[in-house]
């Protein structure tokens, strides 16, 4: 295997190379070794490399033979760390009618064999055996979006805490460099590690009240088992405080345990952005995958990422209680150095596929008044309508992006991420920019649907602000002379959606005859409101009940729709006047705790 110093060490023979006879940390990760920050394990070990630490790295472990992977570099001196990858496990293996998945994005050459179900459960009970006097850390976006009781689709079954189920010491969730630094630094010191923000662990007694933070307690995993309503009530807890700068800690009983939730950070500064994204990447996979394609990486190698978070608060996705409501951007200063160093890579061919983050229009917006945030519980500042204490100016971002054009080197960049079209109107010169000078052709766009029924549920703006867009997205293509499409998503069976409303939206796309990419079947993944009224059939605000489709074939019948009938401009490249698109696509999952954005 080809090794090279500039990599954090994936092998014994590396750790020879470097002199050591020891190692600090252990990262096992489900994802093979990426040295981007678009990538959780990078991220998370050159940060605790920057803390003076011997890291060492362990990429898709064989967890079916000897387990030699497990235990080439022995007991670490502080810990074991273990990440699912930048994508939630079963999202990356399965369909949403879940069928095993022909490609694994995060794997040399997409081979769907190199981790189990569940890796956070399965690597961590492994360590467990063979070293349990060793402490284990686990994370990412597996294990953040499971820290507390959550519905589990692919086993239909409500499952407790990845704490109790995998048997870690520590689960560290959201994006994680501060609080595994802070770790890293106290244990050395023998310091107590249980009151750092944004991480849980397991207490055998109900933990007293805390002298700085509220405590609310969760219905058990017992009683959410006998009562879905019970389960509603904690997810409604649960995101209130995911919405909150000021948030409680939340504690949850399984059996005779406790399942104790610290509060997040409310937001990363721009300094602590800024120290992230300068960390000493090589950008580029391990030699050891030298001859062999990762597509995820190929979809980001040119790609910069600018903020963090996102106050759209849509229902099916995982962002905000993952990286969090509240934004967290980087400095025009550091964005302009990374986009500098691409530039100067001779394989870069002066053109950036991505200047953007969760949604890629949210650069430097928040509360102006930071006073009224801090009493603010709204889980989205957009729906149902745009909060009035929003700063929501594009002028920034719009200073921004004429800075990247003139950095030598760069002939085009787009924005790849996606927009919020609900963060301006036609009036707006945003649009204008984005449509003219970075959209190379087709401007994609989630209305998600047409109907305010289903629309009010998804927390997704009106089907007329889209309409507003459609006519501004013409009026600018017709005066600038462009041929380009707006390319709209959908998602079907989403909770209050029927055969009934997915008809509806056939019709009016039909009318407007509008080229559509293929419909997304709507994927319960954990601790989403969607998700939620998914299992239990309640809205958790409300109290009434909502519409289910869980019927496989069902479901199959509402995505299938668009393609039950002939659609004559299905395939084909339509002018201006005859497109509609889409300005933003919310995944429903975020990449790793660590990680980036929201998905590749």
């Amino acid at each position: 295997m080809k090794t090279d110093p500039r990599f954090l060490p994936t092998s014994k023979k590396e750790i020879e190379i470097r002199g050591w006879d020891y190692v600090d940390v252990v990262l096992f990760s489900g994802d093979a070794y990426i040295d981007h920050p678009s990538f959780g394990t990078a991220v998370i070990g050159r940060t605790l490399e920057a803390e003076g630490l011997r890291v060492a790295i362990v990429p898709q472990p064989n967890w079916r033979d000897d387990l030699r992977d497990f235990t080439k570099f022995g007991k670490p001196r502080l810990f074991f760390a273990v990440t699912a990858g930048a994508m939630d496990s079963m999202v990356n293996k399965y369909t949403a009618t879940k069928r095993l998945r022909s490609e694994d994005a995060y794997t040399p050459d997409g081979r769907v064999d190199m981790r189990p179900d569940y890796p956070t459960i399965t690597y961590t009970s492994i360590l467990k055996k063979l070293y349990p006097d060793s402490m284990v850390i686990i994370g990412g976006i597996e294990a953040s979006l499971r820290r507390l009781t959550h519905y589990d689709y692919w086993q239909d079954r409500l499952r407790p805490s990845f704490l109790i189920e995998s048997g870690a010491d520590i689960l560290v969730y959201g994006m994680g460099e501060k609080t595994m630094a802070e770790i890293a630094r106290r244990i050395p010191e023998k310091k107590e590690i249980s009151d750092l923000r944004q991480l849980s662990y397991i207490s055998s007694t109900r933990p007293a009240e805390h002298e700085s933070w509220k405590t609310i307690e969760l219905n058990s995993f017992e009683q959410c088992l006998k009562s879905k309503k019970d389960y509603a009530e904690n997810f409604r807890l649960f995101e209130n405080e995911t919405a909150s700068m000021t948030p409680a800690r939340l504690i949850e009983k399984v059996e005779d345990k406790w399942v104790v939730v610290n509060p997040a950070y409310p937001y990363f500064t721009e300094e602590e952005m800024d120290r992230t994204f300068s960390l000493p990447y090589t950008r580029l996979p391990h030699p050891r995958y030298d001859g062999k394609s990762i597509s995820a990486y190929e979809m980001i190698k040119n790609s910069v990422n600018i903020h963090r978070g996102c106050f759209g608060g849509c229902s099916f996705c995982a962002i905000s209680a993952h990286q969090g409501k509240h934004i967290s951007s980087r400095s025009e200063k550091s964005i302009l150095e990374e986009v500098k160093s691409l530039s100067r890579n001779p394989e870069f061919k002066g053109t950036l596929s991505d200047i953007g983050g969760p949604s890629a229009n949210m650069w430097r917006m928040g509360g102006k008044d930071k006073s009224i945030c801090m009493n603010c519980r709204r889980h989205s500042c957009l729906f149902p309508k745009k909060c009035l204490n929003l700063q929501d100016s594009h002028g920034p971002l719009l200073d921004l992006y004429r800075k990247i054009e003139r950095v030598d080197g760069i002939k085009h960049f787009y924005i790849g991420s996606g927009i919020r079209y609900d963060l301006f109107d036609g009036k707006t010169p945003y649009l204008e920019e984005v449509v003219t000078r970075h959209t190379s052709g087709r401007l994609k766009v989630a209305p998600e649907h047409t109907e305010d029924d289903v629309l009010k549920l998804m927390r997704k703006s009106s089907w007329n602000l889209f309409l507003n867009l459609q006519k501004d997205f013409h009026r600018i293509c017709d005066k600038h002379g462009l041929p380009y499409q707006l390319v709209p998503y959908f998602i079907s069976a989403h909770p209050g959606c029927s055969l009934r409303q997915m008809t509806e939206l056939q019709k009016k796309v039909e009318n407007l005859k509008l080229h559509i990419e293929p419909v997304q079947d709507f994927t319960p993944t954990p601790m989403t409101l969607s998700t939620t009224m998914y299992y239990t059939g309640i809205d958790p605000y409300s109290g009434e009940k909502v519409y289910v489709d869980r019927d496989i074939k069902s479901k199959n019948t509402q995505k299938e729709l668009f393609f039950t009938k002939k659609n004559s401009y299905g395939n084909k490249r339509i002018s201006s006047k005859g497109s509609m698109g889409t300005v933003r696509r919310d995944m429903q999952n975020t990449p790793s705790k660590f990680s980036r954005r929201k998905s590749h």
